[in-house]
C-alpha cells in the first residue's frame, strides 16, 4: 500500500520550515521503532482509504451454478451445517434429563458471555479492564462457542465498526439479512474486509495463548466439559454431549450472530438513523443483551448495551458484578450528556418530519404591508380584522367561530389584539395557531400594543429549524405595497 500512497509521515516542505520540531530527535532511532507485528494497521492508510479501495480492489466474480462448489467455506459449512443435523438427530434417540437441561442453559450463557463480554466488550471494543483469571476465564469460555479466535474476532468486528454498511464491511447487513446472519461465513468473501488494527491484541499475552492453542481449547470447551459435567455429575454421559454440547452450540451460535443481522433490521433508531443498527428488546433477549445495538454503535466503547435499569443487558450485569468482585475495572461510560444529545437530535428529527408534513402560515415577507387607511377601506368590501399587527381575514370563519359571529364582525376593521390576547377572551393556543393561517398582510408600523412576542403563534415560536434556515426569521422583512389589494 505505501506503493501507491505517499507517506504522510512528514508536513510538506512549505509547513516544516516554519514548524519547530516537537521533541529532540533520539539519539538511537531505530530502538523505538515498533516491531512489525506491533505498528497499527492502519497508521499510515490514506484520508482517502475507504474510496480508493472499493474502486480498486477488483472483487470476487459473483457465485453462479458453475462456481459454488469452489466458493463455498468447507470448513465454516461443516461446522455450521452438520453441527445443528448431528445434534438433532442425536437428540431423537437421546432423552433429555432436566439436570443436563439446566446444564445446557447454564453453559449457553457461561460461552456466550466468553463471547458478548469477552471477545466483544473487552477485546474488541477495549471497554472495561479484566483483570488476568478473568481474561483467561473469558478467552476459555469464547473458545467454547467456536466463533474462532479472540485477535480473529476481534480484527473482523473492528472492521465492521468502521465501514458499517459498506462493502468493505465483512457482514455488511445491505447485502441482506442472511448474508450478515451466516452467508459471510459459508461463502468466501467477496473482497477483503477494510483495515482494522488489532496490534493491542498482538500485545496481550492471553491472546496470543489462546489464539496458538485454539483448536485444543475448542475441542475441550466445546465438547469435553459440556459432556464431562453431566457424566460425572448425574451419569448422562450422551445427554451432556447432545446438549450441552452440540445443541448448545448451535443456539450460542445463531444467538451471537442475531447482533451481525437481527440487530441490524428490527427495531428502532433512538441515536442516530446514519447506519443500519437498531435498538429492540427482542434482539436484546436473542443475544444476551447485545440488542440495543443504536447505542452501541453510537458509543461502542460504552461497557453497556442498555443504558436503562429495566431493560435486558445481562453482559453489562455481567461486567458490574465482576467489577464489584475486584476482577474489572475502568468500566467506561459515555458522558450521559452527550448520550443525550444523541437521542434529542433523533427526537428532533422526528418532530421535523412530522413539522413539514403541516401547512403553515404565509412567509411574512410574501405577504403585502399595508397601512391603516388602506386597511379601514378594504375592510368595507371584506371581513378583515387586525391582530397583533397581522391583517386577517376571517370570512370563512364566521358562522364557526365559538364565540359568536357577531365577535368577529363587531371588531371588522379595527384592532382587535386586546380583545384577542384576554381583553375579552385569552384565545387558546389553537387559536392562535389557526388565526395565523388567515393572514393576508402585514399593517404598516407593526403592533402598537407592544405585544410583538403574540404575532408568532405558539406551533412557530417552538418551530424545529434548521442550521441553514436560522439566518433570517421571516418576520423581519416584508414588501411594501401601501394601496395594493390584499389578494394581491
Amino acid at each position: 500500500m505505501s506503493s501507491v500512497y505517499p507517506s504522510r509521515k512528514s508536513p510538506p516542505p512549505a509547513m516544516a520550515s516554519i514548524t519547530p520540531p516537537v521533541t529532540p530527535k533520539l539519539a538511537n532511532a531505530h530502538a523505538s521503532k515498533p516491531k512489525a507485528d506491533e505498528e497499527p494497521a492502519d497508521m499510515n492508510i490514506p484520508d482517502n482509504y475507504v474510496t480508493y479501495t472499493l474502486k480498486h480492489q477488483k472483487p470476487l466474480p459473483p457465485i453462479t451454478w458453475d462456481n459454488w462448489t469452489t466458493e463455498l467455506n468447507w470448513l465454516n459449512v461443516g461446522i455450521l451445517g452438520l453441527t445443528p443435523i448431528i445434534g438433532i438427530v442425536s437428540a431423537c434417540f437421546t432423552p433429555l434429563r432436566w439436570e443436563t437441561a439446566v446444564w445446557a442453559v447454564i453453559y449457553y450463557y457461561l460461552t456466550g458471555l466468553g463471547i458478548t463480554a469477552g471477545y466483544h466488550r473487552l477485546w474488541a471494543h477495549r471497554s472495561y479492564n479484566a483483570s488476568k483469571p478473568l481474561q483467561y476465564i473469558l478467552a476459555l469460555l469464547g473458545a467454547g462457542a467456536v466463533e474462532g479466535s479472540i485477535k480473529w474476532w476481534a480484527r473482523g468486528h473492528r472492521a465492521h465498526h468502521r465501514y458499517t454498511d459498506t462493502d468493505l464491511d465483512p457482514y455488511n447487513a445491505h447485502r441482506g439479512l442472511l448474508w450478515s446472519h451466516i452467508g459471510w461465513m459459508i461463502v468466501k468473501p467477496r473482497r477483503k474486509p477494510g483495515v482494522a488494527d488489532v496490534s493491542d491484541l498482538t500485545k496481550s499475552e492471553i491472546v496470543r495463548w489462546q489464539h496458538r492453542h485454539y483448536l485444543t481449547l475448542i475441542f475441550i470447551m466445546a465438547f469435553v466439559v459440556p459432556t464431562i459435567i453431566p457424566g460425572l455429575g448425574w451419569g448422562d454421559w450422551k445427554g451432556g454431549y447432545v446438549y450441552a454440547g452440540l445443541l448448545r452450540l448451535v443456539f450460542v451460535h445463531h444467538s451471537t450472530f442475531c447482533v451481525n443481522s437481527l440487530a441490524h433490521w428490527l427495531g428502532e433508531t433512538p441515536f442516530d438513523d446514519k447506519h443500519s443498527p437498531r435498538d429492540h428488546l427482542v434482539t436484546a433477549l436473542v443475544t444476551i443483551g447485545e440488542g440495543y445495538h443504536n447505542f452501541h454503535h453510537q458509543f461502542p466503547m460504552d461497557y453497556r448495551n442498555a443504558i436503562k435499569w429495566y431493560q435486558y443487558d445481562p453482559t453489562k450485569w455481567f461486567i458490574w458484578v465482576c467489577k464489584k468482585a475486584g476482577l474489572a475495572s475502568h468500566l467506561k461510560v459515555f458522558p450521559d450528556n452527550e448520550v443525550r444529545k444523541g437521542q434529542l437530535t433523533m427526537q428532533l428529527k422526528r418532530l421535523r418530519e412530522t413539522q413539514d408534513k403541516l401547512s403553515w402560515p404565509e412567509d411574512n415577507s410574501h405577504l403585502p404591508v399595508i397601512n391603516w387607511e388602506s386597511y379601514l377601506q378594504q375592510a368595507q368590501s371584506r371581513p378583515l380584522i387586525c391582530v397583533a399587527g397581522f391583517i386577517h381575514d376571517v370570512g370563512d370563519f364566521l358562522d364557526e367561530h365559538p364565540g359568536g359571529r357577531h365577535l368577529l364582525t363587531k371588531n371588522i376593521g379595527k384592532d382587535a389584539t386586546t380583545a384577542f390576547f384576554g381583553g375579552v377572551y385569552d384565545h387558546s393556543n389553537a387559536a392562535h395557531n389557526l388565526l395565523a393561517m388567515k393572514r393576508v398582510g402585514v399593517l404598516h408600523g407593526g403592533a402598537p400594543h407592544g405585544l410583538e412576542d403574540k404575532s408568532i403563534p405558539p406551533s412557530q415560536r417552538l418551530r424545529i429549524a434548521q442550521y441553514n434556515e436560522m439566518g433570517g426569521s421571516g418576520y423581519s422583512s416584508a414588501a411594501w405595497s401601501d394601496g395594493e389589494g390584499l389578494m394581491g
